[in-house]
């Protein structure tokens, strides 16, 4: 045999893998990654999944919430629409809510306290509720406040005193506390009042009057119930 056939046969042998022997170092390698990927795979299938679980629950959660929110524990709900009207409206399926406890009225609720304090810690009582002391605009919401004074089994008995928002940083310059625009117009003083007093500078609803002319000024501190106003929430 001639020296260059003897050198190929020779690369020849060495290029073969018999039977039984290790595989190069890049099959090790492909083969060592493999069980990763599978790994990796299987998270991601997995991690997909569950998400896919929580939309369905969080939509099914949502359209359970929609259909019967009284079921809410802190929430009471009532229709958006009237009965009468819910078949041609299109907002058919809202509801409207207010925090348990509260009255609504229109597009506010309202909470009236069993407690009693003066005008300022009334204030800060409400705005730790998200809310303020009540703002009355028209005489429907002061016939709505009335009556619902009269109604609530708490006050039966008593003379019955409650903080409304309105106060005077001034004598006569009356504000009330969420800053809607006092309306002359739409106030509801007792005869005599009010007394534009330097020592009154802060509005109550004295409920013992027989008729929607309650308001009365007194002094700021004053220990009183209070009448808190927030707007009602939509879902």
């Amino acid at each position: 045999m001639e020296k260059s056939d003897a050198v190929a046969a020779t690369m020849n042998q060495r290029g073969r893998v018999s039977p039984g022997t290790a595989a190069p170092a890049e099959g090790r390698s492909c083969s060592r990654l493999n069980p990763w990927v599978f790994l990796v795979s299987a998270l991601a299938v997995k991690t997909a999944l569950v998400t896919v679980g929580l939309v369905v629950l969080f939509h099914r959660s949502c359209g359970q919430y929609k259909t019967l929110p009284q079921n809410a524990p802190e929430w009471h709900c009532i229709p958006n629409v009237p009965a009468s009207k819910r078949s041609s409206s299109p907002v058919e399926d809202s509801w409207k809510c207010c925090p348990e406890g509260w009255r609504r009225f229109q597009e506010s609720c309202y909470y009236f306290s069993a407690d009693r304090m003066p005008w300022d810690e009334s204030q800060q009582n409400c705005s730790g509720m998200g809310s303020h002391l009540v703002a009355i605009n028209t005489e429907a919401e002061q016939d709505f406040l009335y009556k619902q004074i009269t109604r609530e089994l708490k006050y039966q008995g008593q003379e019955i005193n409650l903080y409304i928002g309105l106060r005077a940083q001034e004598v006569g310059q009356w504000h009330w506390a969420d800053q809607t625009p006092y309306n002359v117009t739409a106030a509801f003083w007792r005869p005599g009042e009010p007394s534009n007093s330097t020592n009154e500078m802060c509005v109550i609803i004295h409920h013992k009057t027989e008729n929607l002319r309650n308001w009365n000024d007194v002094p700021c501190r004053t220990h009183c119930n209070r009448i808190c106003e927030t707007a009602a929430v939509t879902i």
